[in-house]
């Protein structure tokens, strides 16, 4: 028997459950699930570098976001709240989409 001992996404259970097979689960307090969504996290941009499409990449960002958005209540935040946050400091240093790569700067002048 596999032991996974890992966050999953809600509906993994009854995913499971669908194909008769037995498991266990539990819910973590909140402790252990910010610490494990960071984990997640991690899990998850790991597979998007290890993608080898752009259809694959999708999918992690997606998957990324999903925690991202769970991360955001953890922190006591709205996914509204976040991305307003974002759009503040987009506004005021800019996203990335003008591909600008800072190579040095002279901290003498």
């Amino acid at each position: 028997m596999p032991i996974y001992n890992k966050l999953v996404r809600d509906l993994i259970p009854q995913v499971i459950e669908a194909t008769g097979k037995e498991f266990r689960t539990r819910i973590l307090n909140e402790e252990e699930y910010k610490k494990e969504l960071i984990i997640k996290l991690k899990e998850e941009s790991e597979e998007y570098f290890a993608a080898e499409s752009s259809k694959e990449s999708l999918e992690e960002l997606a998957d990324m976001l999903e925690v991202i958005r769970a991360l955001a209540v953890v922190h006591g935040a709205t996914w509204e709240e976040l991305e307003a946050l974002r759009e503040k400091k987009a506004e005021a240093r800019g996203g990335f989409q003008k591909r600008v790569y800072l190579i040095d700067v002279d901290d003498n002048a």
